[in-house]
């Protein structure tokens, strides 16, 4: 493999200590849950490409949605110009969030960006410049770029940053009738400086794979807005079908004034994220003068071929039976990871639409070991900070997600 021996020593690899990590593995292909490595071998994939191929690799109408797309339109500027796909997909996304108002963009992480700079100009054209923070939650995790650090647990995996950037207001999310009282008052003596609290619903992901439920998330949306404070969803990881409903906010009947999407946006094809607001934010910014237009635009916001992607991802969500199939996932995930309870180690074993998380005590966790053995039994699962969990592709078949769980079962056992 000439591309890879002679390649190799000029990557400089995501959340990896370059000094010690194994070699990267050499992938020639992939379709449907399966990754296909250099070596002939096939791994399974538990973890959609960072939760991303809702629908998994290579899915025939989104690579034929793409590829009519490159012949017409590949790409041009969002900037005083538009296209079909891009008017399209907006207007799909609004239904679907009730959130009419859509600002693309290219990740996850800007489209966090865009939701910070979205609160704070809204409350300078509302005359009150003053409300310059926000309120975050331990354990959340938001993105890489500067905002998007400063409003994640400061703790779970910027702490070369910590000291860097925007100070936050950083608490647990409630979870009991003392708990909330105490979120209320902090909001009530702080209303005058936060301009919003964000949060990602029901899951909070990379921070260690937390849930909490419908019911608090209610709460703490209730409590948020009774201090007119406004209410960012981060559904980058929850969105399109992961916890069970479309949206994880749909499950507490919660409609935030702003949301981040991205990830399964495109169905794990084509980068693209895109940021949701309500009517009252986007008229906040309408004036005579230019000093109140929103000052931000990815160079390749709105890409057509990233708009197709997510619009045929769209169609499949439609025409397909993803959330049945979510809900099998479920089922299957709480009864194959089941034997977990109870081993040595294990502090907590948990499932959530087509999440599966075994917490285990961290000086347990070998995470360079762990990834080895799960390599070695043909899966492909990356194990957080003291988590080994499970978010595969909603496509696949029960043999396979069996072998992702058999696996989790005996490594852990292991371990």
């Amino acid at each position: 493999m000439a591309w890879y021996q002679d390649n190799i020593q000029h990557i400089w690899l995501p959340y990896t200590q370059m000094k010690t990590a194994a070699p990267p593995l050499p992938v020639v292909g992939a379709e449907g849950c399966r990754i296909r490595l250099a070596d002939g071998r096939e791994l399974i994939d538990g973890i959609s490409s960072w939760w991303t191929a809702c629908h998994g690799y290579r899915h025939p109408h989104i690579e034929k949605m793409i590829t009519r797309q490159m012949l017409v339109l590949p790409h041009v500027m969002f900037g005083g110009l538009v296209h079909e796909p891009a008017l399209t997909l907006a207007k799909r996304l609004a239904a679907l969030t009730s959130l009419p108002r859509v600002f693309f963009a290219d990740s996850g992480s800007v489209s966090v960006e865009i939701a910070l700079k979205m609160a704070l100009q809204y409350w300078q054209c509302r005359q009150q410049p003053n409300r310059n923070r926000f309120l975050c939650f331990r354990h959340g995790y938001h993105g890489d770029t500067t905002g998007a650090m400063s409003v994640s647990d400061p703790e779970a995996m910027h702490k070369a940053f910590k000291s860097w950037g925007p100070m936050q207001f950083v608490v647990d999310i409630p979870s009991d009738e003392y708990g909330f009282a105490e979120f209320d008052q902090l909001l009530g003596d702080m209303r005058k400086n936060i301009a919003a609290v964000i949060i990602e619903p029901l899951v909070q992901g990379a921070g260690g794979m937390k849930f909490h439920s419908a019911d608090m998330l209610a709460e703490i949306f209730r409590i948020t807005k009774k201090h007119n404070i406004l209410f960012i969803a981060d559904e980058i990881a929850t969105g399109f079908g992961r916890t069970g409903a479309m949206f994880a906010c749909n499950e507490a009947g919660v409609t935030p004034d702003i949301m981040c999407v991205g990830k399964a946006l495109t169905g794990g094809t084509v980068t693209l994220a895109a940021t949701l607001a309500s009517e009252e934010i986007f008229n906040a910014f309408l004036s005579d003068g230019p000093e109140t237009a929103f000052m931000h635009g990815p160079t390749y916001m709105a890409n057509p071929l990233a708009c197709a992607a997510a619009l045929a991802s769209l169609d499949l969500f439609e025409r397909e039976p993803r959330l049945k199939q979510v809900e099998a996932i479920e089922a299957q995930l709480q009864s194959e990871l089941a034997p977990c309870e109870g081993m040595d180690g294990v502090v907590d074993v948990r499932v959530k639409g087509a999440i599966g998380v075994v917490q285990l005590e961290k000086e347990r966790m070998d995470k360079a070991r762990l990834k080895a053995r799960f390599i070695e039994e043909g899966v492909w699962l990356r194990p957080l900070e003291d988590v080994v969990y499970i978010m595969p592709p909603f496509v696949i078949s029960p043999e396979e997600l069996s072998k992702l769980t058999s696996a989790v079962v005996k490594v852990v056992r292991e371990a």
